[in-house]
């Protein structure tokens, strides 16, 4: 199987985990709860965790939401990154209180001298900084300049801030250069990947509601990814933030860069379908969210689809009229009647997980 080989860059300590490095790419999602609300924050943040996310990210526009920061590190289950927007002094006390990452955009939060100053205090705790230049809050400078929010002008941003960064010697860094255009995004990652080995958080930003941001997402994160580009990735959906990480997942399987639970394999359904394949999809997908194994496993709909097609499958079932067969690895194991088998194929599952287990 070819594998994607990832673009080498710095790592970064967040908490108890890395970015960066040799350091699996990191799944991240943000709350979207009031962030004054200390127990309905918690409850979301256990929500993510328990959906997959390993960091959170929590919006810090005011004092009251910088002091629930602090009661809220110590009963995270994840690393917690303060979102700092205008107000430097935002991102002071998120350091005070305990945030395992910050993530300004330099470009609102009054110029070089305060970065530099925030970088010092970052360098004092221990804590990395994300430096987030996106399309929407772009110096008007380098927008007059370069005719527009383009890449080569998110890349400029950039570069300015880390080199304000790099006359300290602060490096704890993280970058992200984000565009609600797909192909903008793509290539000013791309560009930006040539320049410095930063460790780089990518997405999408602003791409919509699930029906359109998964995919905007999808391709222009998976992009990146196949580039060997990107070391943490959030999808940002009008939605669920627990949607946001459920699609990241699948787009690192997709790609064999992670694997988090059991992969589905099914086929089209077309005229020589001799069953009702959607509904037996849908029962595998929804059982299939109980297994933790990294399997592939094959629903098929036809003689044509079966075992043959779905050889790379580690198990599978194949459906005919009336009956259906179970197979491993391209060889048939068994013949059930077609009632049975969903239930065939979940015994094979945890006979399966019980081996695994051994």
């Amino acid at each position: 199987m070819d594998k994607v080989k990832r673009r080498k860059t710095n790592s970064v300590r967040v908490g108890s985990l890395f970015i960066g490095g040799d350091a699996p790419i990191t799944v991240q999602s943000m709350t979207n709860t009031c962030s004054g609300d200390y127990g309905e924050t918690l409850e979301q943040i256990y929500r993510l965790f328990e959906a997959g996310a390993e960091l959170v990210r929590i919006a810090v526009p005011d004092k009251n939401a910088a002091l629930i920061l602090k009661k809220l590190v110590p009963k995270s289950p994840l690393p917690l990154i303060a979102d700092i927007h205008f107000d430097i002094n935002m991102a002071y006390m998120s350091l005070e209180n305990g945030a395992a990452k910050v993530r300004i955009n330099p470009g609102n939060i009054g110029g070089p001298g305060k970065l530099a100053e925030l970088a010092t205090r970052a360098q004092n705790y221990s804590v990395p900084l994300r430096i987030g230049v996106n399309s929407g809050s772009l110096e008007r400078s380098l927008f007059k300049k370069h005719g527009g929010a383009t890449a080569a002008a998110l890349v400029e941003s950039a570069l300015g801030h880390l080199k304000t960064l790099e006359e300290i010697g602060f490096k704890d860094v993280v970058v992200s250069l984000k565009a609600s255009d797909v192909y903008t995004t793509i290539n000013a990652y791309r560009l930006f990947s040539e320049k410095k080995p930063y460790p780089l958080h990518i997405g999408v930003t602003g791409s919509g509601p699930p029906s359109t941001g998964t995919v905007k997402s999808a391709i222009g994160i998976g992009a990146l990814l196949a580039d060997g580009i990107g070391d943490t990735i959030r999808v940002s959906l009008t939605a669920s933030p627990l949607e946001e990480v459920g699609v990241a997942r699948q787009i690192l399987q997709s790609l064999n860069l992670r694997t988090f639970f059991p992969e589905l394999i099914s086929c089209p359904t077309c005229g020589r379908c001799e069953v009702d394949l959607v509904p037996i999809v849908e029962a595998v997908e929804k059982m299939l969210q109980d297994y933790k194994i990294p399997l592939k496993v094959a629903v098929m709909g036809c003689a044509v689809n079966g075992p043959g097609e779905a050889r790379e499958a580690d198990v599978g079932i194949s459906a005919g009229k009336k009956k259906g067969i179970l197979f491993r690895q391209g060889r048939v194991i068994k013949t059930v009647h077609q009632s049975q088998l969903v239930e065939t194929l979940q015994e094979e599952l945890d006979l399966m997980a019980e081996q695994g287990s051994d």
